[in-house]
């Protein structure tokens, strides 16, 4: 009996002792190891986020296999928590969809989806939108330099996207694939400008072409054969001198008399326009006024490119 009683006072006390000393204090999160954590029960550690980053250690340790001492653990600039509970991206690789973008910059600086390598659904990378074409991963018909062609359509044809010009002729790309021209070839149309053909002149009250004036038409010749999309126009003019009735019929003659240089020359008639205008608006000096064989300059045949393309440069 006596030794009864004795155990149950024993017990009594070490009741009495071990609910005096409470549970163990926990250390302060800058002096935690991974060592101590896994040393704690499951209940404790589900109570600690020793890292702050929405995840409890117990998770981290056992469940995501995430570093519960460091609040992003694969340092791609999301937290485990915004990993784990909001973008559903894994927090142990920087790169989830493999793209070649860290999850934190896809999320927090294109607005692109960390789990999808072509957000806008494009055919085109995010990555490569963004660091090799400079065109918007959030835009599956966009286009960057405003031409009239998508983006992907500009790469699939192997023009840039962010430039409206890619051969810097004048045209835009999406003016060039609409003529059926090569958006890579800067000689590709062949454009003319209006003061590209050279102006003959004529002796007084002649209408035949000097060796001079055939020379410089036969340069009007091959810039033509060289422009396809080109037609030409001439208009011949005269002086002042005589009367309007006999300076127009003069003009004809004249204007006649180059459509024939250019046809005998390779140029067929169906491009070739002509009119003959009488006398010339130019003014001249009171001396060439003055003069009986006129003003020189008024007696010529200006040649003006008429274009047939769709499109001029810079419209």
């Amino acid at each position: 009996m006596k030794h009864s009683k004795l155990t149950l006072f024993m017990l009594t006390v070490a009741l009495v002792i071990s609910s005096c000393s409470g549970p163990k204090e926990l250390l302060p999160p800058p002096d935690r190891t991974l060592d101590y954590l896994m040393s704690l029960d499951e209940e404790t550690l589900r109570t600690l986020d020793t890292d702050s980053d929405g995840l409890n250690d117990y998770m981290e340790i056992y469940e995501t296999e995430t570093d519960p001492l460091s609040a992003d653990s694969d340092g791609d600039g999301l937290t485990d928590g915004e990993e784990v509970n909001e973008y559903n991206t894994d927090p142990n690789n920087t790169d989830t969809d493999g793209d070649g973008l860290s999850d934190g910059d896809e999320v927090n600086s294109y607005n692109t989806d960390p789990n999808n390598t072509d957000t806008d659904g494009d055919g085109l990378s995010d990555y490569d939108e963004i660091m090799t074409y400079k065109t918007d991963p959030n835009d599956a018909d966009g286009d960057a330099d405003g031409d009239g062609v998508s983006d992907v359509d500009e790469i699939a044809n192997g023009t840039d996207p962010t430039n409206a010009d890619s051969d810097g002729d004048g045209f835009t790309d999406g003016q060039e694939l609409d003529m059926g021209t090569n958006p890579l070839d800067d000689s590709d149309p062949v454009y003319l400008a209006s003061d590209a053909f050279s102006t003959v002149n004529f002796q007084f009250d002649r209408s035949n072409i000097t060796d001079e004036a055939a020379q410089e038409l036969a340069d009007n010749v091959e810039m033509l054969n060289n422009a396809p999309a080109f037609k030409i126009r001439v208009d011949a003019y005269t002086d002042h001198v005589g009367g309007d009735q006999y300076n127009l019929r003069l003009s004809l003659r004249r204007a006649a008399a180059v459509v024939k240089f250019y046809t005998d020359n390779g140029i067929s008639e169906d491009r070739i326009e002509s009119r003959g205008l009488g006398k010339a608006p130019v003014e001249c000096s009171v001396s060439e006024k003055e003069a009986n064989d006129g003003c020189e300059k008024n007696r010529r045949a200006e040649s003006i490119p008429i274009s047939t393309l769709k499109y001029s440069p810079g419209m």
